[in-house]
């Protein structure tokens, strides 16, 4: 069980320090960027946001294409059912219907 206790609390967090230490002075001896390349890392960065906008801009154009064809044919789906479901003519409104167009045919000629 010796082992157990062998790096102490002490001896880790002295660990964990220089650790930070060296993460530390190594970030601190990268090199510095010049102004040139941070305004070129700018420039493209507009340019990545710009495109992303204007795809997000073209996907959304066609959402709103897509639903509004989706509502064009619900719409066309309700009037054929409307119109499905308009009263039948007897056969009696039938004969009458056909006789006034044949009277309205005679009364041309």
């Amino acid at each position: 069980m010796r082992g157990f206790k062998e790096p102490s609390f002490q001896d880790r967090a002295a660990a964990s320090s220089r650790a930070k230490d060296k993460a530390l002075e190594k970030m601190k001896a990268a090199p510095q960027l010049d102004a040139a390349e941070l305004a070129e890392r700018l420039e493209r960065r507009a340019k990545r946001e710009a495109l992303a906008a204007e795809k997000s801009e073209k996907a959304r154009q066609l959402r709103e294409e897509k639903q509004r064809q989706l509502d064009e044919k619900r719409a066309e789906a309700l009037r054929k059912s409307e119109k499905a479901d308009a009263p039948k003519k007897t056969e009696a409104e039938q004969k009458a219907a056909r006789d006034a167009r044949y009277a309205a045919r005679k009364s041309r000629k």
